[in-house]
């Protein structure tokens, strides 16, 4: 299943992975999937580290942020290598190359990147460059600021080395020309559908870091900016506490500060699964228009227990621990 049906059909299915307690068994799928998808029914399995989760169907992106963590590197090092397999990937029309363009045929890219100590790096609005994730890192680390955008931060990722490239690709653009026949001037909610790849690490010294990587809302307006380069919204990592991070419709997001939130609860007792339910109830008790969109969250705490839920079904999330690298499809708010 491509991630980005999931917008287009309204509908995503939130994981129940609360390591520990219950996570799910294993149902077919087709072959050209790479790992099982796993739904509904209680299995014994003890929270160990590392592990890594992320947002969709990425399995090819945990397995490199594994292999990083297998190597005794660090989980802000896993983040990093295991976002750019995505960001590479230009089948996925969401993340880095070939990502679907905002509607004036423009691929503009947002990521953003937090460590152990909380230090935080970010671009948004940027072109030409494929790895996004890779110059947010570099914002935090060698830069007094936090957030580069447009312009300014493509040009400091070419004084670094970065080459320039033209991310739309033959795909996308066809897309982009298709949806310019019937579109009206303004976003129509799983019609200008969208997706971010999110990930969450914790290394064999038990520290975390997190990474948020997106082409956007297709087909946006210029100049838009949704939660996934922006602290708190789309990405937040306390260490004391654990990690969340955000798909799905940025605006939404944005307006109840979603992971802090689900950060907060879990330093409050809260499980990862607890906090990821509450926080997509704050978003539905404040949008009476929920059933129009959708927003998934994945969490870790300090223990390796993971928690994932959306609004509806359709979403996925891949987890990659005790040697395994494992899809999921999480429970889910509106059932019908």
């Amino acid at each position: 299943m491509k991630r980005r049906n999931f917008i287009k059909n309204a509908s995503l299915t939130g994981v129940g992975l609360t390591v520990g307690s219950a996570i799910i068994g294993c149902k077919e799928i087709p072959s050209e999937e790479k790992t099982p998808i796993i739904e509904n029914k209680e299995s014994e399995l003890t929270a160990t580290l590392p592990i890594v989760i992320a947002t969709w169907n990425v399995e090819n992106s945990t397995a490199k942020a594994w292999e990083v963590l297998q190597e005794g590197k660090s989980s802000l090092e896993a983040i990093e290598q295991g976002c750019m397999i995505e960001e590479a990937n230009a089948e996925g029309q969401s993340v880095g190359l070939g990502g679907l363009p905002d509607r004036d045929g423009n691929v503009t890219l947002d990521a953003c990147i937090m460590n152990k100590e909380g230090d935080y790096g970010a671009v948004v609005c940027m072109q030409n460059i494929i790895h996004p994730i890779a110059v947010a890192r570099k914002v935090m680390e060698d830069t007094p600021h936090v957030i580069l955008a447009g312009k300014g931060a493509e040009q400091f990722a070419v004084s670094l080395g970065f080459k320039r490239e033209n991310l739309l690709t033959e795909a996308s653009k066809k897309a982009w020309e298709e949806w310019k026949k019937t579109s009206e001037y303004k976003p129509i909610i799983n019609i200008e559908n969208h997706d971010t790849i999110g990930m969450l690490a914790i290394d064999k010294n038990g520290d975390i870091a997190g990474g948020c990587t997106t082409s956007g809302l297709a087909y946006k307006m210029a100049g838009r900016v949704g939660d996934s380069p922006i602290i708190g919204s789309g990405l937040f990592i306390d260490n004391e506490i654990g990690g969340a991070t955000a798909t799905g419709l940025g605006e939404e997001v944005l307006k109840t500060v979603g992971s802090f939130l689900i950060v907060e609860l879990m330093r409050q007792g809260k499980s990862p699964q607890e906090a990821c339910e509450e926080a997509i109830k704050r978003i539905i008790k404040k949008s009476p228009n929920f059933e129009n969109f959708q927003v998934g969250y994945i969490a870790v705490n300090k223990k390796g227990e993971t928690g994932a839920y959306s609004i509806h079904e359709g979403f996925y999330t891949t987890t990659y621990q005790n040697n395994e690298n494992i899809s999921n499809a999480p429970d889910f708010y509106n059932k019908k």
